[in-house]
């Protein structure tokens, strides 16, 4: 049994995590922090936790937050660098699941995130926790960077084609759609029901914070001396409240590639990646609440194209499902334990 700790629970990745901790068999919820809510109760707060979790919201400490095993930032970017330094220094292990360290270049993290990185000392220590990349790495790791929703969706869909130099890496577009929770839990008129319901529009189609991590993570898998891979990443905002729906175009260097036999190979034993049989439409509803990224491809009318189809619940495998799954593989339990629940339907 290990004690775990969150900073920043009262977001919606935050209960998110609680809502999946409380039910695994290996860990304790020793502290939950908030400096706005100290002293109220955790289920007062969050209902569905009522028998659940019997704390309340603690003022964030270093020094009692080090006697977890393991604690879990769940808070806006730019908070975990000027906490973790001292909790590594004690040892405990940190899961982090803003963009503090996901992105390896401190200055271009500045530039994309408008402010001077705080700890790019760890940055070089920190493990980027796409087990179906780093699984290894991810077991010794004391400090894990877990990637974010649109990242996460996006490089499933692509990572097979890279590490078998089956695409033009200069040609890869990244259509994607996300319901409003990703956008936080922050009072915005723009994520009113009456603003986003009946509606569908994109967003950050010049730029958006997401790209260097996508790039960064496709880059890596990457055969040595290949060219960089480029992506054209647009992003959508869904009138739903959870999930992502990312359609991904790449151009096949040989149309006569089976590469549904290869995603199929490729993901066989990963537990959390389910392949779609030919001529699916993967639905985001079939992934609600799970920590399961579903994939199907499509090669319309056999020609160069590949559209991949990924759907993951951006909460659940796009943040706190994937930082359990993490937690599970540092601390040597079962990869799939406490997050074999089925999506929710309908």
């Amino acid at each position: 049994m290990i004690r775990a700790g969150i900073v920043g629970g009262t977001g919606y990745t935050g209960v998110e995590l609680l809502r999946l901790l409380v039910s695994h068999p290996e860990v304790e919820v020793a502290q939950v922090t908030s400096r706005a809510e100290a002293g109220m109760p955790v289920a007062e707060m969050f209902p569905n936790l009522r028998g659940l979790l019997d704390l309340s919201f603690t003022a964030p400490d270093s020094a009692s937050l080090a006697e977890c095993d393991v604690v879990f930032f769940a808070t806006p970017h730019g908070v975990a660098q000027s906490q973790v330094p001292e909790l590594i220094a004690s040892g405990t292990r940190v899961i982090d699941l803003s963009a503090d360290f996901r992105i390896r270049d401190p200055e271009l993290w500045a530039s994309w995130y408008n402010q001077t990185h705080g700890c790019p000392e760890l940055i070089s220590q920190a493990v980027y926790g796409l087990p179906e990349r780093n699984r290894s790495a991810i077991a010794e790791a004391q400090l894990i960077a877990c990637p974010g929703c649109y990242p996460t969706a996006t490089q499933l869909a692509v990572i097979p084609l890279l590490e078998n130099n089956l695409i033009d890496p200069s040609r890869i577009i990244a259509n994607a759609a996300s319901g409003v929770s990703g956008a936080g839990k922050q009072a915005k008129v723009a994520n009113l029901f009456s603003e986003v319901a009946d509606s569908f529009k994109a967003y950050g189609a010049s730029g958006h914070r997401h790209l260097p991590e996508i790039e960064q993570g496709l880059r890596d898998a990457q055969p040595q001396g290949a060219a960089p891979a480029q992506v054209t990443f647009v992003p959508h905002l869904l009138p739903m409240i959870r999930g992502i729906h990312v359609t991904a175009y790449a151009t096949l260097l040989d149309s006569a590639t089976d590469v549904q036999a290869l995603f199929e190979a490729r993901y066989a034993n990963e537990p959390f990646v389910d392949v779609l049989p030919k001529g699916s439409h993967p639905e985001t509803r079939s992934v609600k609440s799970s920590n399961i990224c579903r994939i199907a491809l499509a090669q319309p009318q056999g020609r160069d194209t590949l559209v991949v189809m990924s759907v993951i619940d951006n909460l659940t495998k796009g943040a706190s499902g994937q930082a359990v799954q993490n937690m599970n593989i540092m601390f040597g339990f079962e990869e799939t334990l406490g997050l074999r629940a089925a999506a929710l339907l309908p």
